[in-house]
């Protein structure tokens, strides 16, 4: 089943470097990318992003923190594709909290904190990278932050062993 789903490098991964390397991880298990760009947006944007469900499920402070985080700095925005890539994009970056993330993943080889930590703080929990969780997520996401004119089509070398 090929998938489209929505990836960002978060501030944080951005200021540290870490573009090149996520890029590469997800390269080199057959994804694409079909869409990228940098942008730096401000709060309103952002709490396109970041709706009120979120303030919902988590707590409007923790939403406030978030969209603080997303703004501080420029992201890196990105569509990719690929057989199943929801779930194997979730899989390379691991858990939300950091500090539940297993080696070999994105926030477990790069972050390394817990919510708890983050609450004490009073700081949004920096996690480097954020990916659609599910379907519905990918698909709005991938419309919020891309035209349609922005992701192509074309075939990799990947997609000769695949299809």
């Amino acid at each position: 089943m090929i998938e489209r789903t929505f990836v960002a490098i978060k501030p944080d991964g951005v200021q540290r470097g870490l573009v090149g390397e996520i890029i590469k991880r997800l390269e080199n298990v057959g994804l694409k990318i079909i869409g990228m760009k940098m942008m730096w947006i401000d709060k309103e944007f952002a709490k396109k992003h970041y709706t009120e469900d979120i303030a919902k499920r988590r707590g409007e402070h923790v939403r406030e923190m978030l969209l603080d985080y997303i703004t501080e700095g420029p992201i890196i925005v990105m569509a990719w594709e690929g057989i199943h890539a929801i779930d194997v994009v979730r899989k390379l970056v691991g858990p939300t909290e950091p500090k539940s993330a297993l080696p070999g993943t994105i926030r477990g080889d790069f972050t390394h904190v817990s919510f708890t930590h983050a609450d004490a703080q009073k700081k949004s929990i920096k996690n480097v990278i954020h990916a659609s969780g599910d379907g519905k997520d990918a698909k709005y996401e991938l419309n919020l932050w891309f035209s349609p004119l922005e992701l192509h089509t074309y075939r990799t070398v990947h997609e000769a062993h695949v299809m």
